[in-house]
C-alpha cells in the first residue's frame, strides 16, 4: 500500500506503522507531519512521544535530498521527548571504501541506536516515534526493536528501503538490510511504501 500527503494521521493513533521506500520519497517529512498532527491537533502532551531519531544529517547527492532529522522538518519536535545520540550517525556506504570500512560505520551506528532503544525501554512513553530504523537494523536485533515497537500504545515509523544506496563490495550487506525491514514490516499493523 503507499502512502501520500492526504493520510488519515487519525487512523494511526492506537496502532503499529511504518512507512518505508526510497532516498528521497518525504518519509522524514510524513514522519515530522504526523508528530505536528499529534502535537497541534490532537494536542497530545509532547513528553508523552518519545522520538528516537537514528538518521544522519541531511544530505544532497546527485540531486537528491538524502537523510535528515525529524528536527530539521518540524522545529516543535524538539519539545517531545527527543532522545539525543551521544554521537553522529555515519551514512554507512556512503562513507566506506571498502567492506572494512562500511561493517566499521555501521557497528558505530549500531553502538548509538542500541543506547537510544535501551534509554526508551527504561522509560517508555505512549507514542514512539523512529526515524531511519535500518540504520538500527544493519546490526541490530529485531526482537530488541519490537519489542520496543509492542511496548507503546502508538508506533510510527521510517525506514529506507531501496536499491538507491548500495555498494558493491558488500552485497551481503544489502541483502540482510532488505531481509530485516521485510520480517520488521511483517510485525507491524500497517505498512505504507512511499513513492
Amino acid at each position: 500500500m503507499s502512502f501520500y500527503n492526504n493520510i488519515d494521521f487519525e487512523s494511526l493513533i492506537g496502532h503499529t506503522t511504518i512507512i518505508y521506500g526510497e532516498i528521497d520519497t518525504k518519509k522524514t517529512f510524513y514522519t515530522a507531519n504526523l508528530i505536528r498532527f499529534l502535537l497541534e491537533d490532537k494536542q497530545i502532551n509532547p513528553k508523552e512521544i518519545s522520538i528516537l531519531d537514528f538518521a544522519p544529517h541531511l544530505m544532497m547527492i546527485k540531486g537528491k535530498k538524502i537523510a535528515g532529522k525529524i528536527k530539521d522538518f518540524y522545529k516543535k519536535s524538539k519539545s517531545c521527548n527527543y532522545l539525543n545520540l551521544q554521537g553522529e550517525i555515519i551514512p554507512p556506504r556512503l562513507n566506506a571504501k571498502n567492506r572494512e570500512e562500511l561493517y566499521r560505520n555501521a557497528n558505530h551506528n549500531y553502538k548509538l541506536t542500541l543506547k537510544l532503544l535501551k534509554k526508551f525501554a527504561k522509560k517508555p512513553t505512549s507514542i514512539l516515534i523512529i526515524n531511519d530504523i535500518s540504520i538500527y537494523l544493519h546490526f541490530g536485533d529485531q526482537k530488541f526493536l519490537l519489542k520496543a515497537i509492542k511496548n507503546c500504545e502508538t508506533f510510527f515509523g521510517n525506514s529506507y528501503y531501496g536499491n538507491s544506496i548500495k555498494c558493491d563490495f558488500a552485497p551481503e550487506f544489502n541483502l540482510k538490510e532488505k531481509q530485516s525491514i521485510e520480517n520488521i514490516l511483517k510485525e507491524v499493523e500497517n505498512s505504507f511504501k512511499t513513492t
